[in-house]
């Protein structure tokens, strides 16, 4: 999508749609409290002991972001927010799907205890600029989905006034790239800020995402006739994503998972995310496994009452799984995303 106003045409559609945007168990190896709570007294206090000199990144707008010392009056978009979190770095401020109605955190805030950062947004186009300047931010970090280096979710409205607080702000792309490109940059960005990248518990986590990684390679080449789609609902359209752009289904891809793919033509009018279907159509593709939508913006599976839906033979076989199109950025929160697309290839039964 050319610019933030196309990338939200349906935030319940192209990052809702499963190919849309980019999408289990807890990290075993990291299995203990310390792994919930996200870092360890040691990382905590090891991210508070980060050199006071200079500080610098290079984002991937190619924008080399700058203070005079290290930022510790962060503000995220809940998801980065999240990431950073499980590396000991913590964040004043946040805004994106924090908190659901009920009041509890959003799937996209991981471990982070939100209840201890100020909400400047649970809302596309919320922000709230006194909120965010009475903060006193040194470092502003979000995601960007498209090629244009627009900053997920700063509204386009009012970006000039927020960047005149003066925060330096960093990108980090998860844009028509694989998964473990931005999993790195995120880790790159998490030391520059004091992380200890190279603790216990990190060097673990990223093995078990490459022992994930290696264990779905396994599961798609020992059933590479397993068709996999990727949707998402809303009250109206069901929408199919293609399995190009997103971050997630970009790496699921090149370890060998056979997405169904809508045609470039039926892709087209987003860009190249994702097709709508009514749901009198949503049988239009055969597939044995169906990722679908876990965030709060789209309908579970649990609560779609259309029929052509529950006709569906991977549904009906009860073969249908949660996708996060916005993954957390962690090598601990993006295990159980491997894990449970192996596992669900490796018990699944030829249904299309």
């Amino acid at each position: 999508m050319s610019n933030a106003r196309a990338i939200h045409l349906s935030r319940r559609g192209m990052l809702a749609a499963g190919g849309a945007l980019g999408l289990g168990a807890v990290l075993a190896a990291c299995g203990d409290e310390d792994a919930k709570s996200g870092g360890s007294d040691a990382d905590a206090s090891k991210a508070a002991a980060a050199p006071a000199g200079p500080w610098t990144f290079k984002d991937d707008r190619g924008t080399t972001a700058k203070a005079d010392k290290v930022p510790s009056s962060i503000v995220a978009f809940i998801g980065v927010a999240a990431a950073l979190h499980d590396y000991g770095v913590e964040v004043k401020g946040v805004f994106g799907p924090t908190t659901t109605k009920d009041g509890k955190a959003d799937v996209q805030a991981g471990d982070l205890d939100v209840t201890k950062v100020t909400v400047l947004g649970n809302e596309w186009g919320q922000f709230n600029i006194e909120k965010y300047a009475a903060l006193a931010p040194d470092l502003l970090v979000t995601t960007m989905f498209d090629s244009a280096g627009t900053l997920w979710y700063v509204p386009e409205e009012s970006k000039e006034k927020i960047l005149a607080v003066g925060a330096p702000t960093v990108g980090i792309s998860v844009f028509d790239i694989q998964l473990d490109q931005p999993l790195q940059r995120m880790l790159e960005l998490a030391k520059t800020l004091g992380a200890d990248t190279a603790s216990a518990k990190v060097t673990a986590a990223k093995k078990a995402f490459e022992d994930a990684a290696a264990r779905l390679r396994a599961a798609t080449k020992a059933k590479p006739n397993i068709k996999v789609l990727v949707g998402s609902a809303s009250q109206d359209i069901f929408y199919v994503s293609g399995s190009n752009l997103s971050v997630d289904l970009e790496y699921f891809k090149a370890l060998g998972v056979n997405f169904v793919e809508p045609s470039a033509d039926a892709l087209k009018a987003s860009g190249g995310w994702y097709e709508n279907l009514s749901w009198e159509n949503v049988d239009k593709y055969k597939a044995d496994v169906i990722m679908m939508d876990n965030r709060t913006s789209a309908i579970q599976p649990g609560d779609i009452t259309e029929a052509t839906w529950k006709q569906l033979p991977a549904v009906k076989a009860g073969q249908v799984i949660a996708r996060n199109p916005e993954p957390i950025l962690s090598y601990d929160k993006c295990v159980p995303l491997l894990t449970s697309l192996a596992e669900a290839i490796e018990n699944a039964k030829k249904v299309s």
